[in-house]
């Protein structure tokens, strides 16, 4: 599993700005102002050759009585509940404050790993100017300047060091080849635990109408026809110590690690609500991590013609990027719809494992490139050249050639539409990389 890493911190020290340096992206909003993060924000983050999560949270106030503030600080007790490790943010150049006190005093009765980071501190050194941070009684102080970059490397080192070395996952996944580990995820309240216990023909999990029944990720043995899955459950709480029962009980990470664990996802969604901003970033997830997956809509015996209507829409504009992937309607409750399901499971782990061979792959690609050649870029045009297969799960496609940097993303489409309709890769997500030979006269044309 990921190690979580949570940041945590009062208004405006810089929490966004470092989550969006750690994960090398722009998904986190930065402006100079408190309180622009309310919810508690995911993303993914990779050091070396180990990948984590990281949890951005709002401005904690941890006495918080009412208000946006109140939500805040329950958005930032769930991350600290979630996360592995807490990196403790607060402002070089502001100093201290009541507020770090109050959240110092938090995070020491919890007694989780925290490392305390000093923010904003370019061109400062970890002496005079930040002693003041000792008073917090969480130990050594780590200067960094999270909108430069400095200190940041060493400070992912330090919390990653605070945990125990990663298994492998890959371990896990060659226990038992012949068992498909089938992840169902969606928001709370969708049917998930309905739908499992419908499949086992028993009341097995907790099912009831109120959104975060599901306590914890629960695994489940199941056989179908000769062929054995464990189900997963995916909603719940990562419960590690006192957590307070008010919080909200459904954990974004343990969903996100179980689809990372997962041999095919079934992302089910609520008809009756329609596509909410959660489920398309659980599908997000889903196509980033490369697992193979089938859509379900639920409840679809509760609705009428007109709302029907509108979820097929919606899902064809929200989650157009998984048009891959197979689409059913289904209610949990009445067992409608089930069978096919099985059907379209069975096809996703199958294309997310097909072998493809190198001369039917080199084929395809230069009929692909007889029919329809690369777009000129300047003085260039792309060669492709021989293809072949470099993974499974999900399968990835390596295409040689020259000048491939300057293969459009558009063309990269039309060539993973030719390659699905060969092997009919549906369920799956497919990569394809590109690698340009060396040109052979670079150094005679620089001497």
């Amino acid at each position: 599993m990921k190690p979580v890493i949570a940041l945590v911190g009062r208004p405006n020290v810089g929490k966004s700005t470092l989550f969006n340096r750690l994960t090398k992206t722009r998904d986190a909003i930065v402006a100079d102002f408190a309180g622009l993060t309310r919810d508690r924000h995911y993303g993914n983050g990779k050091h070396g050759q180990r990948e984590f999560i990281v949890i951005d949270t709002g401005g904690f106030e941890p006495d918080a009585a009412s208000g946006i503030f109140k939500e805040m600080a329950k958005q930032t007790r769930q991350a600290v509940a979630e996360a592995d490790v807490v990196l403790f943010i607060v402002d070089a150049r502001g100093g201290l404050s009541a507020q770090d006190h109050e959240i110092g005093k938090y995070l020491r009765k919890l007694g989780k790993p925290c490392v305390l980071v000093a923010n904003k501190a370019e061109g400062m050194k970890a002496g005079a100017q930040l002693v003041e941070f000792f008073e917090l009684g969480l130990g050594e102080v780590v200067p960094i300047s999270a909108a430069h970059g400095q200190g940041t490397r060493e400070l992912v080192d330090l919390a990653l060091g605070q945990l125990a070395a990663p298994v492998p996952e890959e371990i896990d996944g060659e226990q038992d080849p012949g068992v498909i580990k089938l992840a169902v995820a969606g928001r709370p309240n969708v049917g998930k635990s309905t739908l499992i216990n419908t499949w086992l023909g028993e009341e097995r999990l907790v099912a009831f109408d109120l959104p975060g029944t599901t306590r914890d990720a629960i695994s489940v043995p199941f056989e179908r026809h000769g062929q054995r899955f464990e189900l997963v459950d995916t909603a719940g709480l990562r419960r590690k110590g006192k957590v307070f029962e008010a919080i909200e009980k459904f954990s974004v990470v343990k969903t996100l690690q179980a689809i990372e664990s997962a041999s095919v996802v079934l992302l089910l969604i609520d008809a009756a609500q329609g596509i909410t901003d959660q489920d398309a970033h659980i599908a997000g997830y889903v196509l980033e991590s490369g697992r193979a997956v089938v859509l379900a809509v639920n409840k679809w015996d509760a609705t009428d013609e007109y709302e029907r209507e509108l979820v097929k829409r919606s899902i064809e504009t929200r989650l157009g990027f998984l048009k891959f992937a197979a689409l059913h309607f289904i209610s949990a409750q009445k067992r409608q719809g089930l069978g096919p399901l099985w059907d379209s499971i069975a096809q996703a782990h199958r294309a997310a494992n097909c072998k493809m061979s190198t001369p039917v792959l080199t084929r395809l690609l230069l009929e692909a490139v007889q029919f329809q050649t690369p777009k000129k870029t300047g003085m260039y045009r792309p060669k492709l050249r021989y293809a072949h297969q470099g993974g499974m799960n999900p399968p990835i496609i390596v295409i040689h050639g020259n000048s491939l940097e300057h293969v459009t993303d558009a063309y990269k489409r039309f060539l993973e539409g030719r390659f699905r309709k060969e092997f009919d890769l549906v369920g799956t997500p497919l990569r394809i990389q590109m690698k340009s030979s060396p040109n052979p006269y670079a150094k005679t044309s620089e001497n």
